[in-house]
């Protein structure tokens, strides 16, 4: 009977991971339209949020996006007019060191290797608007579909240039 458990439990087990695998495997595959990949658009949104909410004087304890391209419809594929760029919704719910709530939500429009997006991006802190941009991170970067290069002792770090309107005074001033 432990015999009989054991392999149940190890077929069980073998069955979530595969499933786990073709999650993966799907949303990696995810169709590119308009070079938006809305993986790609939540982490870089994530990471350039981040960075600039560190900037302007708030310590984000976490920070977490999500991104959906073109409102999720399955015909955002190549046959997608070129004319008509898509657009991804991007979500994002932090907390600051200090406890207080972070929300970054807009659209984007383009998203480049990780280092920049651009659209339509407000951050709040406690509800309130410490940014809008229409740029986040490093824009001067390859795009997306082309993978990106570092400079043979160059900086590790890619130089961020954000355009940000500030609405209101960070924590301690």
């Amino acid at each position: 009977m432990g015999a009989l458990r054991r392999v149940l439990h190890r077929r069980i087990l073998a069955a979530i991971c595969a499933s786990g695998a073709a999650v993966a495997g799907v949303a990696a595959c995810e169709p590119v339209a308009g070079g938006l990949n809305s993986v790609a658009v939540a982490v870089t949104t994530d990471r350039t949020g981040t960075s600039t909410l560190e900037r302007i004087g708030f310590h984000v304890r976490w920070l977490s996006c999500t991104a959906n391209v073109d409102g999720g419809k399955a015909g955002a594929t190549a046959s997608a007019s070129p004319s008509r760029p898509s657009v991804a919704t991007v979500d994002c719910q932090g907390e600051t060191e200090s406890g207080q709530k972070i929300t970054l939500k807009g659209k984007v429009t383009d998203e480049r290797s990780g280092k920049c997006v651009r659209g339509d991006l407000v951050g709040k802190v406690d509800g309130k608007v410490v940014f809008e941009a229409s740029v986040l991170g490093n824009c001067n970067a390859a795009p997306s579909s082309t993978p990106a290069t570092r400079t043979p002792g160059g900086p590790s770090r890619p130089t961020v240039t954000v355009t940000v309107t500030v609405t209101a005074d960070p924590p301690g001033k």
